[in-house]
């Protein structure tokens, strides 16, 4: 069983990923660094030379190419906007979308260009905050409500869920 970590960009998907992924004694993936890894170069170089849309499409590759067992998966925010990608996680796991506060993100994310998040031009955050959180919630086997939550809190609930239903 895999689990792929959905949310926006600093909702906590690589902590919490690699906080369950000890807790459950699985391996933990995270196609940013599959990416850089792969192409030799940060998000936003990527995203630079290849703009939006060539970032998204090599990001979608390289999750749809994902070959993995008794993983937490952790993709760029991004991956929402590619359905071939996000069909192939869900054929070889479940999605959990971490909803965050648009409030709270905004208080986490920093520079949205340092940390190489695919922004469409003419866009605020508040938009590509509304324009994923539908996409998040389409692709979600479970949505877990971030709102006043430690990541041990989420760690837990989700221990809870997989138990639920026994994916372990």
């Amino acid at each position: 069983m895999n689990l792929t970590m959905t949310g926006m960009p600093a909702s906590g998907k690589s902590t919490i990923g690699v906080m369950l992924a000890k807790r459950l004694g699985m391996s933990f993936v995270d196609i940013d660094i599959l990416i850089q890894e792969k192409t030799g170069k940060l998000l936003k170089e990527l995203i630079v030379e290849n703009g939006n849309d060539g970032f998204l499409k090599i990001e979608g590759d390289i999750a749809a190419d994902l070959e993995t067992v008794n993983s937490i998966i952790a993709p760029g925010g991004s991956i929402c906007y590619e359905d071939w990608a996000m069909d192939h996680l869900k054929q070889i796991g479940k999605v959990v979308y971490l909803k965050i506060s648009f409030e709270e993100m905004a208080k986490r994310i920093g520079n949205v260009v340092d940390r190489g998040v695919a922004i469409p031009e003419g866009y605020s955050l508040k938009d590509l905050y509304d324009e994923r959180t539908v996409l998040y919630e389409k692709y979600a086997d479970i949505t877990i409500d971030e709102n006043g939550k430690t990541a041990a809190d989420i760690v837990n609930e989700l221990c809870c869920w997989i138990s639920e239903q026994n994916y372990n």
